[in-house]
């Protein structure tokens, strides 16, 4: 059942990748208009992509974005077919759709470590991986990146999925089966730890980064766009370089109050604990790592994204491993 599930996910990532080309040309305000899937909901944070918009930095690169939604294999279908210009899925499915014929490349890689983590109560006597041994473990889906990683996690410690009782739990309900204890730990994001420790749970993780290579949302193309459009991409990923340093550099409250009151005004009774959760986790982390400090913002590193691939391959979760240069460009961001 499980191989049929990830076998309908691969289907689904190669519905539909015949590219058709397009021609770009300027609005009536003088800006080329291109689009971008983002992986789930508008959140705060994305605040680089949606400061970059509103602070004006795509339009200095000739760009207006428009935002959309929805899951990563959806975002990694549609780039690949040349519905949307830009995705901004994790890289997991990313690297599985490349493995499958799917046309789209990384050229930033946003997110310099994955968001994985496998979260539990305290109170739940998991101590080390191996106590998850009999555990229920609740997972979005059997193609999500966590799923994977959980797997992953599980192998390099003795066990395998079957030692586990895997329970599908939709996304808007996954960490109040954990609140509740409908399960003993989920497979998640990280940052669902900051949410449930502000709101009062004593909570620990497992990050998938502690254990594995991975990266979190990276910024993909397809490669007919990029070999027809390279200014395009050129100029999209050097306003996102221009957004992240802006926000680094002392204006992360300003960044957080335009994603609220322009794309996520759900949040907006939220907002000191966004604030609080993205400087210590972006800011301090995702963002910025021993390779950005070398190379700037979004650098694809050859040599992690070669042993994340080869990962997924011991893993049997691709059936062979693929030149890395399929999957990145040489550097991220703008490039010659």
């Amino acid at each position: 059942m499980k191989k049929y599930i990830i076998s309908a996910l691969i289907t689904l990532l190669l519905v539909g990748c015949s590219a058709q080309k397009q021609t770009y040309t300027k609005n009536a305000n003088g800006l080329i208009d291109v689009n971008i899937q983002i992986d789930g909901a508008a959140v705060p944070y994305y605040a680089p992509l949606y400061l970059a918009q509103e602070k004006g930095f795509f339009a200095e690169q000739g760009l207006n974005v428009n935002f959309y939604y929805a899951s990563a294999a959806e975002i990694v279908k549609n780039v690949g077919s040349g519905n949307v210009e830009f995705g901004f899925p994790n890289a997991d499915p990313v690297i599985l759709g490349r493995a499958n014929g799917v046309p789209v490349k990384i050229v930033h890689t946003t997110l310099q470590n994955g968001l994985g983590s496998v979260i539990f109560k305290d109170n739940s006597g998991i101590k080390d991986p191996r106590d998850l041994k009999g555990k229920t473990i609740a997972i979005t889906s059997y193609g999500s990146p966590n799923y994977i990683q959980l797997k992953i996690l599980l192998e390099q410690n003795g066990l395998t999925i079957d030692d586990v009782n895997i329970k599908i739990v939709g996304t808007g309900a996954i960490v109040n089966a954990l609140v509740t204890e409908q399960v003993d730990a989920i497979s998640f994001s990280m940052l669902r730890t900051y949410e449930l420790r502000a709101n009062g749970e004593s909570v620990s993780e497992f990050r998938s980064n502690e254990f594995t290579t991975t990266y979190g949302n990276v910024v993909i193309v397809s490669d007919d766009f990029l070999n027809e459009n390279p200014e395009i991409v050129d100029g999209f990923t050097a306003a996102l370089n221009q957004s992240l340093a802006y926000i680094i550099n002392g204006n992360l409250e300003e960044a957080v109050d335009i994603a609220i009151d322009n794309y996520a005004p759900n949040a907006k009774s939220g907002r000191e604990k966004f604030v609080t959760i993205i400087e210590d986790a972006y800011v301090n982390g995702l963002w910025q790592s021993d390779d950005t400090a070398q190379y700037g913002f979004g650098y694809n590193n050859p040599e992690r994204y070669t042993e994340f691939i080869n990962n997924l391959y011991q893993f049997k979760l691709i059936k062979e491993p693929y030149d890395v240069y399929d999957l990145i460009t040489p550097n991220g961001g703008p490039h010659e």
